[in-house]
């Protein structure tokens, strides 16, 4: 494993193991994605990847918010450029933020505070989202006057259903709590009290399942997961005999039948 990279605006810690904690570390400007973050993120995802010792991965943020988005001093810092020069500056930094889809590995969003804007997308963008009781979360773009970005328009109604997404982007308002829960925007809602202690508990329990099982799991449940009936039975009848043939499912067995915690090493 490489040395951990130099990393501003944001911290990489190991709270337990096989779990990676991201903290979005800018909690003057709220977390808003500087540029200084958006490379230090980066140098983290790819970092991370490259790591296979990390089996579950949560993001978070310092402070009151979780990310208020893309800086609007950047975002409005060029009002003279062209079109194809702008969609060229956005364009690297959507897929600098959304690389977290590539890691193999589940990731949580630990959405502490208000997950506006990109920051919304960057929680979408991770496998599961718990939030903490008042966090607002919401895309209000067309309150900015700006087309929604950050690949929103796939990642909201992928979320929430397309009659929710057309909803809340289109009116741009904020949720929260049992909204959130409702909608599907979260899986669930913490007490503020020792919010991150329990996802990060969370977290510890999907670094105790078997490694290639979570990562088959993940990949068969992309983008909404299979297309229909007839794709899932046959990535199925694929993933699950790889499963079977492993080291960790002897271990899960004998485990069960001795009724006792597993040790999964990934082989």
């Amino acid at each position: 494993m490489s040395s951990t990279p130099d990393l501003t605006h944001l911290r990489l810690e190991r709270p337990s193991p096989g779990v990676a904690l991201l903290v979005l570390d800018n909690p003057d400007l709220r977390n808003a994605m500087s540029d200084e973050m958006t490379a230090s993120w980066t140098r983290a995802i790819e970092h991370l990847a490259g790591d296979r010792s990390v089996r579950c991965v949560v993001v978070t943020g310092e402070g009151t918010a979780f990310c208020s988005g893309g800086n609007t001093s950047w975002i409005a810092s060029e009002p003279d450029a062209s079109v194809d020069r702008l969609r060229t500056r956005m364009m690297a930094f959507y897929r600098a933020w959304l690389t977290i889809r590539s890691l193999e590995v589940p990731t949580i969003a630990a959405v502490n505070g208000a997950a506006i804007g990109a920051g919304l997308c960057l929680a979408l963008a991770c496998d599961v989202r718990y939030s903490a009781v008042g966090a607002r979360l919401g895309a209000p773009f067309v309150k900015l006057g700006m087309h929604p970005g950050m690949a929103a328009t796939h990642l909201l109604p992928e979320a929430v259903g397309h009659a929710a997404a057309r909803d809340l982007l289109l009116t741009g308002r904020l949720v929260q709590d049992d909204e959130a829960l409702r909608l599907g925007l979260v899986s669930r809602v913490l007490e503020r009290e020792g919010f991150l202690d329990a996802v990060l508990a969370t977290a510890a329990d999907v670094a105790a399942t078997a490694p290639i099982a979570s990562r088959l799991t993940k990949l068969a449940l992309a983008d909404g997961g299979h297309a229909d009936f007839e794709s899932a039975l046959q990535w199925e009848a694929m993933a699950q005999p790889i499963t079977l043939a492993t080291a960790d499912l002897q271990e899960g067995v004998r485990a069960s039948q001795e009724r006792r915690t597993p040790v999964f090493h990934g082989e």
